[in-house]
């Protein structure tokens, strides 16, 4: 067992919560994203809320300013081929006006978040702004 999954937990919960978005978003034709946090006390990771974003400026309006978060994200896209792809990425949202503790925290759990909720790739940001250019980033 690794140390990151000793330190930081997962409820039932958010675990059945990951596993239904990553499955109920494979064949949507809008963008679904739900933002993750680190509760300090616990060191539980779970949803910041149960808003299911389905428009890239609802998200940017929701991330705060100086603490990071973890976004997971499936954004539909067509491909150079004329393909529909349906990518489930992580994205790790590290603004750089937070803490190092934060950032120290959050960098902890990545892997661990990444991996429990089946996520295909991360994707960094560390500004707001940088997800509105994410169908770029997408086809990287």
């Amino acid at each position: 067992m690794s140390s990151e999954s000793r330190l930081y937990t997962f409820s039932t919960e958010t675990k059945d919560q990951l596993r239904k978005f990553r499955l109920g978003t494979s064949r949507s034709n809008q963008p679904q994203a739900r933002i993750y946090q680190i509760d300090k006390k616990n060191m539980e990771i779970r949803q910041v809320d149960d808003e299911v974003y389905t428009k890239i400026p609802d998200i940017v309006d929701e991330l705060p300013d100086n603490t990071p978060r973890y976004i997971l994200l499936s954004y539909p896209l067509t491909l150079a081929s004329g393909r529909l792809s349906v990518p489930y990425v992580m994205v790790n949202y590290l603004p750089p006006t937070c803490s190092s503790e934060m950032r120290m925290l959050y960098a902890g759990a990545k892997e661990l978040m990444r991996n429990t909720s089946e996520a295909g790739r991360i994707i960094e940001i560390d500004s707001p702004e940088d997800l509105e250019s994410i169908e770029e980033k997408l086809k990287e």
